[in-house]
């Protein structure tokens, strides 16, 4: 494996719509919903052809961190960082590129979500080593899913026409389209050119850190003054500076309005993002009307049931049908599971009237 060769995990989101299993301290990327390994495990693992675990960076938050050390030691726990604050992904980004150019001039560094399941991670693999490749070349690179419905809640990728999944040959990328209506979604699946954007991006650090002086200068001068990793002022420096960096994604700071840009058509890798307990549900059933349950249920006229109780708590269903029920020591949710999506409007409900024992 090329030593030059990075990963960075964004692990610092708090997965709202997965309460109340999902909370501050135990967000929805260290929680195992498809057996024992949680997400990021997942995610370390399936780099591992590419990236030894020494080449991994993971930036999280501060109450995240014990437990994402914890479920890593292969990771360097140096490795793992902790954001001061949230400030979106331009600003994260641009930090570890920052941090690792200063380690590595010749770094290229791949970013990847932490909290995403591939369910053909060979697939996965071959298309990230010419991702790699193309990104050493001076290119930003972004991949692309190749949508199996016309779906709303993602950004598309618009390339070229011809376009042919899976080769692992770099696409000029025409344009960044935002998350469409249902009837614009469906005119981008029929065209065959739009593909999911699945926030993983690759590039050089030297390229990206070029890029974010050009488009985001502020932000880039403010990284360009936290000290190196290694460094004993870089926590002080960390804090102070990291909180008046922009509040902007990387794709409006810098992929948007980039020339450099191509994208990596993917064939079907099994992507999902994981969204919510109906996505939960969609991965597991293996036929209509399924009931699926982490522990032990029974069931009587229940159909399209998700469950998620406690150990030792037997839970009983009786002519209910697609609901969501998730039970944790101190809260309980139930709800209708084509609402799935609207759970993280309840952590809003409960951060307006402050209880932050519940979050």
């Amino acid at each position: 494996m090329p030593s030059n060769r990075y990963g960075l995990i964004l692990a610092g989101g708090r997965g709202t719509r997965f309460w109340p299993r999902s909370r501050r301290a135990r967000a929805k990327q260290v929680l195992n919903f498809f057996g024992e390994r949680t997400l990021i495990q997942e995610t370390v693992t399936r780099l591992a052809p590419v990236l030894p675990p020494e080449n991994i960076w993971i930036l999280t938050n501060e109450l995240l961190r014990p437990e994402i050390v914890k479920q890593l030691p292969e990771v360097p726990k140096k490795q793992i960082l902790a954001e001061p604050c949230q400030r979106n992904t331009a600003p994260a980004i641009g930090l570890m590129a920052h941090l690792l150019n200063e380690l590595d001039p010749e770094a290229t560094m791949g970013v990847f979500p932490a909290d995403h399941i591939i369910t053909k991670p060979s697939r996965y693999v071959r298309l990230l080593r010419p991702a790699f490749k193309a990104a050493e070349q001076g290119r930003i690179v972004v991949l692309g899913i190749q949508p199996r419905w016309a779906e709303t809640g993602y950004g598309y990728i618009e390339f070229g026409k011809g376009v042919q999944p899976g080769l692992g040959i770099p696409l000029d990328v025409l344009a960044f389209r935002e998350k469409p209506d249902l009837s614009t979604a469906r005119k981008f699946v029929h065209a065959g050119r739009f593909y999911w954007n699945a926030g993983m991006f690759f590039w050089k650090t030297s390229v990206l850190l070029d890029a974010l002086r050009q488009h985001l200068p502020k932000t880039a001068t403010l990284l360009a003054s936290i000290p190196a990793v290694t460094s004993r002022g870089f926590s002080t420096a960390l804090a102070k500076t990291f909180p008046m960096c922009e509040n902007i994604s990387i794709d409006y700071a810098v992929l948007e309005k980039a020339d450099n840009v191509v994208g990596l058509a993917a064939d079907d890798i099994g992507w999902n993002d994981v969204g919510s307990f109906n996505a939960v549900y969609e991965l597991h059933a293996d036929k209509p009307g399924a009931n699926i349950a982490q522990r032990e249920i029974l069931t009587l006229d229940s159909t399209g049931n998700y469950v998620d109780a406690g150990e030792g708590k037997l839970v009983a269903l009786l002519g209910v049908k697609d609901l969501v029920v998730v039970d944790t020591p101190d809260a309980l949710l139930i709800a209708d599971r084509a609402r799935a999506q609207q759970v993280g409007d309840i952590v809003k409900m409960l951060e307006k009237q402050q209880r932050d024992e519940l979050l």
